[in-house]
């Protein structure tokens, strides 16, 4: 999925961070309580951290590119 359009960008980010925000405040969650699933808080570390580098790549879309 190539999106150029810079309020698309926009859109797109907003609802990456957002559910990087769920899938950290369902980590905690699930770490504090007893009998955690280790093996999904893994999961959702790993997806956490693709969502990160997902947003850096499109937040460096949105800065201009300058020639030097």
């Amino acid at each position: 999925m190539q999106v150029q359009d810079p309020a698309q960008i926009a859109h797109l980010l907003a609802e990456l961070r957002q559910e990087h925000r769920d899938l950290d405040v369902a980590i905690q969650q699930m770490s504090n309580s007893i009998g955690c699933d280790e093996l999904q808080i893994t999961r959702m570390k790993k997806r956490k951290l693709l969502l990160k580098d997902a947003i850096a790549r499109l937040e460096s879309k949105l800065i201009p590119d300058l020639d030097a």
